[in-house]
């Protein structure tokens, strides 16, 4: 574990000597969501997971935008890894995999080591640029909260939203209490930095990827199913779980993401 005033904060299990994943949380997590894939994954693979800015150990850190995170990410890994490495990112973390594998190649150009694959877990590729302006009012309208109101009172309704409509009562208790040590500034900081209104379409440059891109969707997420569906990119549905397929099938994700690494 490394935590620098400068640097994003990570956790590094499993074999040196292995392939490597590289995962990538959503909003209001941390790296320790992936404990439970990472307790089964690191007795095979080398396993990097990070805290995005304004998340768990990097919450000092302020987020600036997408390109600003990607290139803390970048440096994180050219810290840490020297092999090929699959990218495996969920929601917001899966956006910012999803831009890092496209812009990476092209305008960054400061990844020293190669990207074999991408896994995107209920990730959006992007809206059309007229449905981004009422997308940006409405994540603005959840910083304003966030900056403003008890974190305990917004995750109430934060996990009421639909893409968490597969999640009983007792599962959303849970997550209000794991997520209520965020700093509601940070959250609307890296809310607003990462919008998906501030997000390029990245569709066609993922169909367009020399590397690996596969999209795993929860069977009870309709909504990400559907994106998943029309991506055009190769995709698998885990059954008997919504958005955050890791937390709600663990093993199954697993069996997922072994399958794609070593598909023979």
């Amino acid at each position: 574990m490394q935590n620098c005033s400068e640097r994003l904060n990570y956790s590094l299990q499993g074999q040196a000597d292995k392939p490597a994943l590289v995962f990538l949380h959503g909003l209001l997590g941390d790296h320790r969501d992936w404990q439970p894939v990472i307790d089964e994954l690191s007795k095979e693979y080398l396993c990097l997971a990070i805290d995005l800015p304004g998340h768990g150990g990097s919450q000092h850190i302020e987020a600036v935008g997408f390109e600003d995170t990607c290139i803390k990410v970048i440096a994180t890994i050219n810290e840490t890894l020297s092999s090929p490495f699959w990218l495996v990112g969920y929601s917001l973390g899966a956006r910012i995999a999803m831009y890092l594998a496209t812009h990476c190649p092209g305008s960054l150009k400061v990844i020293s080591t190669l990207l074999a694959g991408l896994i995107i877990e209920n990730g959006h590729p992007g809206l059309p640029e007229s449905e981004r302006a009422e997308r940006r009012e409405h994540d603005e309208q959840w910083a304003v909260r966030f900056e403003n109101e008890p974190i305990v009172d917004v995750l109430q309704d934060w996990y009421q939203q639909p893409v968490f409509s597969s999640l009983n009562h007792a599962q959303r208790q849970s997550l209000i209490v794991k997520r209520s040590d965020n700093l509601g500034t940070k959250v609307a900081s890296m809310l607003r930095a990462t919008s998906l209104s501030q997000q390029d379409f990245l569709g066609d440059l993922l169909r367009m990827l020399p590397a690996k891109v596969h999209y795993l969707c929860g069977e009870k997420d309709n909504k990400f199913l559907a994106l998943a569906m029309q991506s055009g990119l190769s995709y698998s549905i885990v059954p008997d779980a919504g958005h955050n397929i890791h937390a709600e099938q663990p093993l199954l994700y697993c069996q997922s993401i072994k399958r794609l690494i070593e598909p023979n």
